[in-house]
């Protein structure tokens, strides 16, 4: 009997699913089979086992039943945590996600004492910053000092998945007190120490918020509720702004910064100085040693041999201390100074050191762009220098990732059209990869997208859609996502597509590991001249034998 009702929940979700993905979304259903169906789960309910029921309401698109196991759950909040956990773990459908999400806010709404933490995080995957930024001022506005500290906390929560454009939607969603003016809600800088290095272009870094800068005039007129909102509201958006989380990591970083410098210098006094590609490995060495601490030491120490470096390695040297400084918005554009170009345009010095200092900027400022997006799109505006172009259309790319600026597109898509190899490689870091960014997380809104490029016959493109199926499905253990790239794989004529399509799997496994010693068995081609297939395999052996197929193939 048993088997039999799942056979007939597991055909109920099946007819339901494809009812669902059609166009006309219209299925015919045995009156008898969703008889079957609604009596196992009203059995789930009266039983007591909601998580069951959930499960069963949830595969077989009933939400209905999902909102009535809810609702009579002895815990409702934690049946609730339960949903939202199965919907990002096991539904693979973008928009019925949307759907379960929707439900989910709904009922937490309704709830007698709200869980706005979870309430905001569903509001974020449905992209409804108006609504975050609704309970953010209902709970700033509270005379409840816990209910600021939730506001702080919803707030430190949504900069953890560092979303740009959606923090700044909320943060600029926020309403202003209604009896201070606007200018003094303005920031102040919260370091007073003096900036090293004196330049034109120092002031105009990103300054930190200290959380209370209304002048003392506006303070006594204006109401107490006003000010108490005012100040809370600076402190919350310089959260959402993510200067306040970044400052307390630069701390964390710095204060437990263990990186051994004997091994830098060992490395450094071990390598062939002539050697470029040493010289330039030896720094990647360093600045990911130190990435995010501020400590530039060693090439502070080290700046002869620093300066050996020629071309595209003092390029990478420079952008280095990017990866050092990460972070450091206060007072990244003054430590930047004397390598950036003078007036936006080269300033007599090595295109390189200039070039690689723009692209330093926007690795400093990545994901957090705000206060050097303008200073990079001038210098990218006002130079011809193909080198300098490609750092600034690089560190542009990094200061506005996910903000879908329209103006910085055109900017950049300028630069492709000049046809510059050098300038154009940055502009469009290949076109179809590309592409493949614009559809990051999509899922399958993106497959008409992703069908048209792999069915392309330029191997470029093809190579661009294993890319693309690897970022709209990432994380999701897709089980088609997974299929086309086992096809390409194995199939495509391409030795680049083919191993794109391999490292495309990583992407979207990355969340179910256990499903990779499952996966990628099927790639091993048991070569004649490899006999490693002998031995047990795990996924270092798979690997091994892929390796070994693709060189014979060479």
């Amino acid at each position: 009997m048993l088997l039999i009702s799942a056979k007939a929940i597991d055909e109920y979700a099946s007819l339901r699913s494809k009812a669902a993905e059609s166009s006309d979304g219209a299925a015919e259903i045995d009156c008898r089979l969703e008889a079957i169906v609604e009596r196992m789960l009203d059995k789930c309910i009266i039983d007591g086992k909601f998580q069951q029921g959930m499960g069963i309401a949830i595969e077989c698109r009933r939400l209905d039943k999902l909102e009535e196991a809810i609702i009579r759950s002895d815990n409702v909040h934690a049946t609730l945590a339960y949903s939202t956990h199965v919907s990002h773990s096991f539904i693979y459908r973008r928009e019925y996600r949307r759907e379960v999400l929707q439900l989910l806010v709904k009922l937490y709404q309704k709830l007698p004492s709200p869980d706005y933490l979870s309430t905001s995080q569903c509001l974020m995957f449905l992209d409804e910053p108006e609504g975050v930024a609704n309970i953010l001022e209902k709970l700033l506005r509270s005379e409840n000092k816990e209910d600021a500290l939730l506001a702080f906390q919803v707030a430190f929560d949504l900069v953890e998945n560092e979303h740009q454009a959606f923090l700044l939607n909320v943060r600029d969603r926020l309403p202003a007190p209604k009896s201070l003016p606007s200018e003094s809600l303005q920031p102040e800088s919260s370091d007073p120490a003096p900036i090293q290095n004196e330049n034109s272009t120092a002031a105009e870094d990103v300054q930190m918020i200290d959380g209370s800068s209304a002048s003392m005039t506006d303070v006594l007129e204006a109401d107490p509720k006003e000010v108490m909102y005012a100040e809370r509201l600076t402190k919350i958006k310089g959260i959402l702004s993510g200067e306040t989380s970044i400052q307390l990591t630069l701390q964390f970083l710095y204060s437990h910064n263990k990186s051994d410098l004997l091994i830098l210098k060992t490395i450094k006094q071990s390598v062939e100085m002539r050697n470029s590609v040493c010289h330039s490995a030896t720094i990647y060495a360093n600045a990911i040693m130190h990435a995010g601490t501020t400590v530039d030491t060693f090439l502070r120490d080290n700046l002869d041999w620093l300066s050996r470096a020629t071309n595209w390695a003092k390029f990478s040297a420079t952008a280095g201390l990017g990866v050092i400084h990460r972070g450091h918005l206060q007072q990244g554009r003054s430590l930047m100074a004397p390598y950036l170009p003078q007036g936006g345009a080269g300033g007599g010095g090595s295109p390189y050191s200039e070039g690689g200092a723009l692209y330093a900027l926007g690795l400093i400022h990545a994901n957090h762009g705000e206060g050097i997006k303008q200073f990079l799109r001038d210098s990218l505006r006002n130079t011809n220098v193909e080198v300098i172009q490609h750092g600034a259309c690089l560190g542009l790319g990094l200061a506005a990732l996910g903000t879908a600026d329209e103006d910085i597109y055109d900017e950049v898509k300028t630069v492709l059209y000049t046809d510059s190899a050098v300038a154009g490689e940055a502009a469009g870091m290949g076109l179809a990869l590309g592409i493949a960014l614009t559809v990051y997380g999509r899922e399958e809104e993106a497959d008409s997208l992703i069908e048209q490029m792999t069915q392309d016959q330029d191997p470029i493109l093809r190579y661009g859609g294993m890319y693309a199926l690897a970022l709209a499905y990432r994380g999701t253990a897709n089980n088609k996502a997974i299929r086309q790239l086992l096809h390409f794989a194995v199939s495509d004529v391409s030795d680049d597509v083919r191993r794109t399509a391999v490292l495309a799997l990583g992407f979207v496994l990355y969340s179910e590991p256990a499903q990779v010693g499952c996966v990628f068995p099927h790639l091993c081609v048991g070569c004649d001249q490899c006999f490693m297939h002998l031995f047990v395999p795990n996924f270092l052996t798979v690997l091994y034998l892929r390796i070994c197929h693709w060189a014979i193939n060479f």
